[in-house]
């Protein structure tokens, strides 16, 4: 009776793939019961090509008469690897393993995956990627990916600005399991909210994402899978602590209840209160820092039904202190007597998501997201204070299904948010209250031999933004074997929060003016911008060792901007777009094992990224127009108790930067029009002592180069001259860190 179950479970997938494999990668039972694995690697052996499994454990990955060996794995189980040599439908158990270390599944799948035969441009970054550097949150896990742009945002909170195609971290939208994240009063900060160990996987889109996740993506999209309490180890413990004297802790507690359900206790402490002033300028080269974060994340399976779910509750206190060493809250706060600066942040967040496949038809399924989310900063810089409230609530509702076979797919829903500001600039309040409702249609075809292509449009209206229509097209075509190339079309909306977004420059001397022209968001009208671009993608084998080369284009147009003029090193001017304004971004990059164990990522980008300000059509300040970067990694073979080494090195180049405008200074205040280009270089040895215990040691910044004069004025903090803001390199040298890590 169940073997026929199992077939009439799979019978309509059964009759539609023809150039596919699907099936379910589920948790070996003693009831063999479908309890499945969200999150499993899926790939078949010696290529790049692969999938990981959703929520449910269900899965699907081309077929190719190339390949016969198909590659299971999960961290903690057995990888199995299965023989297939046609199309059919995949129905797995792992089975929990006490010999195999997560190491070996690293080796055997790569840590960064580029997809061949999705529509979107899309790059996987796996949790093993994260262990080859000292990534402490979420704004540091790039630094060993060239997908995303990594930039010094200020000369005092050492807050790590991201980028992607030329623009900033406002222009993407930043998902945590494709639930809105950071976003208004948390995009500043939010990324360093988020620790490193609680990351599973980084999904990065280039390019105008799906019409499903809204119409604010510009550039792209960065969404964070989390860990799963039912797949992730029992007990973790992290510890980290580097020169500067952050001190940082990590524990992750996971307990399975019952065969459905799970939960988890994730706990992240950090602390930093080693004043270091290495450049002899009077200002911490870091804040002085205390940051709290607790998050219970419940999860529930029951994928015999058809159902997943997950619960989260998250709460964090972070507390930066910033500006003159000899700076002293009690006693200096709002005085003269020394500049100093208070950032503090209360947040807390929930979200439930809810899904639901039909066990006679798993190709139609429902999801249903919702999050709510309260965030109160009340921070000052010298004699500026800014303070925010944000009150967010999203809620998602998606239907998917097929219409004829599963070539032809389709996903509808409807979406909800609402977003209540109360903002604090110096004596002047501005708050607002903006909602939303949208619904969205979404049709894909899929033939993985040629041509796949995804077109969507959903309708939203806003109380600010007015009524209107968000297409989004992507097309994916194979010209030859291991061969894939991209084009994606989109249109992205958004209410710029100019303050939030732009926080460091109430840390200098200038005057903020509002140049608006009646708009509805600070005297503002709304951003909109169209993107466009190619991508290509090919695959090879040298030396029988795999690798990939890819190119790709984009452009930005904006429609209109919230242009931030600070060309005057007086003032801070905001105004709507009166011109062009439009961003450029070419990459070229080569990934190979070069050597048994030894792989080599290069990549070459150039911008060109420009606006029309006050004083005309100029380049982007603090952009370099050029960037190269390289990462070596070698891992050694694993023994049968999983001891390995494992080196990583990275190597950021930068070309040449264009300064704001400081020629009406004092010529001692003068910065000139271009800052040079320079290099950084990082590395990280790693020593895996089995599968329980491993440490690590590793550099940032290894040259020590600095950033001469990061702070304009620094000896007269209160004059006209005092300015943190024109940083385009690092300002606190050399970084040496270590750490451990602990599974059972």
């Amino acid at each position: 009776m169940k073997q026929i179950l199992i077939i009439f479970f799979w019978l309509p997938m059964l009759l539609t793939a023809q150039d596919k494999i699907e099936g379910m990668v589920m948790e070996a039972n003693a009831e063999n019961k479908h309890i499945g694995l969200a999150g499993a690697n899926v790939y078949w052996l010696n290529s790049q090509i692969g999938t990981i499994t959703k929520e449910n454990g269900t899965f699907s990955i081309p077929y190719s008469k190339d390949y016969n060996k198909l590659v299971i794995s999960f961290v903690g189980f057995k990888t199995d690897t299965l023989t297939i040599n046609e199309p059919k439908m995949v129905h797995h158990w792992l089975v929990p393993s006490n010999q195999l270390d997560e190491v070996v599944v690293e080796k055997e799948r790569d840590a960064v995956q580029k997809t061949f035969f999705s529509t979107q441009n899309v790059v996987t970054v796996n949790s093993a990627e994260l262990l080859k550097a000292a990534c402490c949150n979420l704004s540091e896990s790039f630094e060993t990916n060239p997908a995303i742009d990594v930039n010094f945002n200020d000369a005092l909170t050492g807050t790590k600005q991201i980028q992607m195609l030329g623009l900033t971290s406002p222009y993407l939208l930043i998902t945590q399991e494709n639930i809105p994240m950071v976003r208004g009063a948390s995009q500043t900060y939010g990324l360093t909210f988020t620790p490193g160990t609680w990351v599973e996987s980084i999904q990065i889109t280039k390019g105008a994402g799906s019409v499903v996740n809204g119409y604010e993506s510009i550039s792209g999209q960065i969404n964070t899978e989390l860990q799963k309490p039912l797949t992730d180890t029992p007990v973790f413990v992290n510890g980290y602590a580097n020169l500067n004297g952050r001190l940082e802790l990590n524990t992750h507690l996971n307990t399975k209840l019952s065969d459905k359900w799970s939960t988890g206790l994730y706990l992240h402490g950090n602390r930093r209160d080693v004043e270091v002033d290495n450049n002899d300028d009077g200002f911490l080269d870091n804040p002085l820092a205390n940051q709290i974060n607790i998050m219970s994340r419940w999860q529930y399976q029951n994928a015999e039904k058809g159902w997943v779910s997950f619960f989260n509750l998250r709460y964090l206190n972070d507390e930066k202190q910033i500006g003159q060493t000899d700076f002293k809250p009690d006693t200096d706060r709002f005085t003269t007597n020394a500049w100093g600066s208070e950032i503090d942040t209360q947040r807390f967040d929930g979200s439930v998501k809810l899904g639901y496949v039909f066990p006679e038809l798993p190709y139609q399924s429902f999801g249903f997201q919702t999050s709510y989310s309260s965030h109160k900063q009340d921070s000052y810089y010298g004699f500026n204070i800014y303070n925010i409230d944000h009150e967010s609530i999203y809620t998602n509702l998606i239907f998917n299904s097929i219409i004829g076979n599963t070539k032809s797919k389709f996903k509808t829903g409807l979406t909800f948010a609402y977003d209540g500001y109360n903002e604090l600039v110096n004596s002047q309040e501005f708050n607002r209250t903006d909602t939303s409702a949208g619904a969205f249609f979404e049709y894909s075809y899929t033939n993985l031999e040629k041509l796949s292509f995804t077109a969507g449009l959903r309708l939203d209206t806003h109380n600010r933004l007015g009524t209107f229509f968000t297409p989004r097209f992507h097309i994916r075509y194979t010209p030859w074997e291991k061969g894939s190339l991209r084009g994606s079309f989109g249109i992205g909306r958004r209410a710029a929060n100019i303050f939030a977004e732009n926080q460091r420059l109430f840390a200098s001397s200038r005057t903020l003016q509002l140049q608006g022209n009646g708009g509805e968001i600070y005297g503002f009208d709304p951003e909109k911008a169209v993107n466009y671009g190619i991508s290509f993608i090919q695959g090879f084998s040298l030396f029988e060792r795999p690798g990939n080369f890819s190119v790709d284009f984009y452009r930005t147009d904006f429609d209109n901007q919230i242009v931030v003029d600070w060309e005057n090193p007086d003032q801070v001017v905001f105004s709507n777009l009166d011109g062009k304004s439009y961003a450029n971004s070419l990459q070229a990059e080569l990934n190979h094992e070069v050597l048994p164990n030894v792989e080599l990522r290069t990549a070459y980008k150039f911008y060109d990224v420009k606006t029309d300000y006050q004083t005309g059509l100029l380049q982007k300040p603090l952009q370099a127009r050029h960037r190269y970067f390289a990462n070596v990694g070698y891992n050694t073979t694993p023994t049968e108790n999983g001891s390995q080494w494992r080196f990583d090195y990275t190597l950021h180049a930068l070309g040449e930067q264009r300064l704001p405008n400081t020629s009406s200074n004092p010529v001692n205040f003068q910065l000139g029009d271009f800052a040079e280009g320079y290099s950084l270089m990082n590395a990280q040895v790693t020593k895996v002592f089995s599968k329980k215990f491993e440490v690590y040691v590793g550099g940032e910044n290894l040259t020590d180069f600095r950033q001469d004069n990061p702070v304009l004025g620094s000896n007269d903090p209160f004059g006209t001259n005092f300015d943190t803001t024109i940083v385009y390199a690092p300002i606190f040298g050399r970084m040496v860190y270590a750490g451990f890590r602990f599974k059972s």
